[in-house]
């Protein structure tokens, strides 16, 4: 195996760990118990949430697959030329690609006031369910908190 080829094989290697790394979804709450509190909604505000993409994926990812696809084209200097390009190439789709998927989550704020008095802020995906002046279940805490409809 030449040396180009086993520089592709690793780079083809580390892409891939990078892709499905990239892919892995993590729910941020801790297995075991999780705390739940009752409450009543005083507001709801609509607002956006990030989306959790990891920037320059999409470059990276289509930039190998243009170098892979390229090392398949021609002998020699061509070869190398037609690796360059396929990078280059790949990688400006990648990154398009990746910013058509990386639009903003439609959100709400919620404001719930619990059983205590505290009054508590949440934004979560829209749940065309809650209304202001609903009981509701204040589930988790932190980034993890999320509101839910008590029936």
């Amino acid at each position: 195996m030449s040396r180009l080829q086993s520089l592709i094989s690793r780079v083809g290697a580390l892409a891939l760990v990078l892709a499905l790394t990239a892919c892995a979804v993590t729910t941020g709450q801790a297995p075991g118990a999780t705390e739940i509190r009752q409450g009543v909604i005083e507001q709801i505000t609509p607002t956006q949430l990030e989306t959790t993409h990891t920037a320059g994926i999409g470059a990276v990812v289509g930039g190998l697959g243009g170098l892979g696809i390229g090392s398949l084209i021609g002998r020699g200097s061509g070869r190398d030329v037609a690796m360059v390009l396929g990078a280059i190439g790949g990688g400006l789709l990648g990154n398009e690609e990746q910013r058509r998927y990386d639009q903003p989550i439609p959100a709400q704020q919620i404001i719930v006031r619990v059983r205590s008095g505290v009054l508590v802020s949440v934004v979560q995906p829209v749940d065309p369910n809650l209304r202001t002046g609903m009981r509701v279940y204040l589930e988790g805490s932190g980034n993890a908190a999320r509101v839910i409809p008590q029936y």
